[in-house]
C-alpha cells in the first residue's frame, strides 16, 4: 500500500519543498532581496529534479503534474506583482504578462486532460512546428523556462542593487539585457499555447455537436 501513497512520491516531496521555498520567498520579497532572490532560484531549480524524479522512479503522477504547474504559475505571478509595485510605469505590461501566463497555461492542461492526454507536454504533429519544439526538446524547455525566471529574478534585484560590474557594466543589468529576448519569446509561445487550446477546445465542441446531430 506504501508504494502506492503518491502523497510521498520523491517529486512530490520535492514539489512540498517547493512550495515552502515559494512562500518563503514572497515573504522577504519586500525586505530582504538577497534571502528572497536565492529562496526563489532554489525553488526553481528544484523544478528541473522533481520531474527528473519522477521518471527514473516511475514516479509520475497527475498530482504532481498539477502540483509542478500551479507552483510555476503561482510563483511568477507573485514576483510579477511585486515587480508591478517596484516599476509602476510598467504594471500594466506585468498585468498582462500574468493575465496570458495563467490563462493560455490553465486553458492549455484543461484541453489536455478533457481530450485524455497522458501529459500536458504530448504536443501532436499538426501543431505549430516551434511549439512542438519547445515541449519536446528538454534542453529549449529548461532553457526557456529558466531564463524566462531568471529575466523576472534579475530584474527583480535590479530594483535593489546593480550588483557585481564587469568592465563597467552592472552583470545584473547585461543579463536583464540578454535574457529579455527570451521573456519575449516565452510569452509569444504561451500566446500560442493558449491559442492552439482554445482552438482544439472549439474543434471538440464541433465533432460532439455533429456526432449528437447523427443521432438524431
Amino acid at each position: 500500500m506504501e508504494d502506492n501513497n503518491i502523497f510521498i512520491f520523491v517529486p512530490n516531496l520535492i514539489g512540498y519543498a517547493r512550495v515552502v521555498l515559494g512562500i518563503g520567498s514572497l515573504y522577504f520579497m519586500p525586505t530582504n532581496h538577497v534571502l528572497a532572490a536565492w529562496l526563489y532560484i532554489i525553488s526553481g531549480f528544484l523544478d528541473a529534479f522533481d520531474g527528473y524524479a519522477a521518471r527514473a522512479l516511475n514516479q509520475s503522477t497527475k498530482f504532481g503534474a498539477m502540483l509542478d504547474m500551479l507552483t510555476d504559475r503561482c510563483a511568477t505571478m507573485c514576483l510579477l506583482a511585486t515587480l508591478g509595485t517596484f516599476y509602476p510605469s510598467y504594471l500594466f505590461v506585468f498585468q498582462i504578462v500574468m493575465l496570458v501566463d495563467i490563462s493560455c497555461h490553465w486553458i492549455h492542461l484543461h484541453t489536455s486532460n478533457v481530450l485524455g492526454k497522458v501529459s500536458h507536454k504530448n504536443i501532436g504533429e499538426e501543431e505549430n512546428p516551434l511549439l512542438r519544439f519547445y515541449y519536446t526538446s528538454r534542453p529549449f524547455l529548461f532553457f526557456m523556462c529558466a531564463g524566462n525566471e531568471l529575466f523576472y529574478s534579475m530584474l527583480y534585484l535590479l530594483h535593489f542593487t546593480y550588483g557585481y560590474t564587469f568592465l563597467g557594466m552592472s552583470i545584473i543589468k547585461t543579463l536583464v539585457i540578454l535574457l529579455f529576448p527570451v521573456a519575449v519569446l516565452k510569452f509569444v509561445l504561451a500566446l500560442m499555447q493558449g491559442g492552439s487550446a482554445w482552438r482544439n477546445l472549439g474543434y471538440l465542441d464541433i465533432k460532439e455537436r455533429e456526432e449528437t446531430g447523427k443521432k438524431h
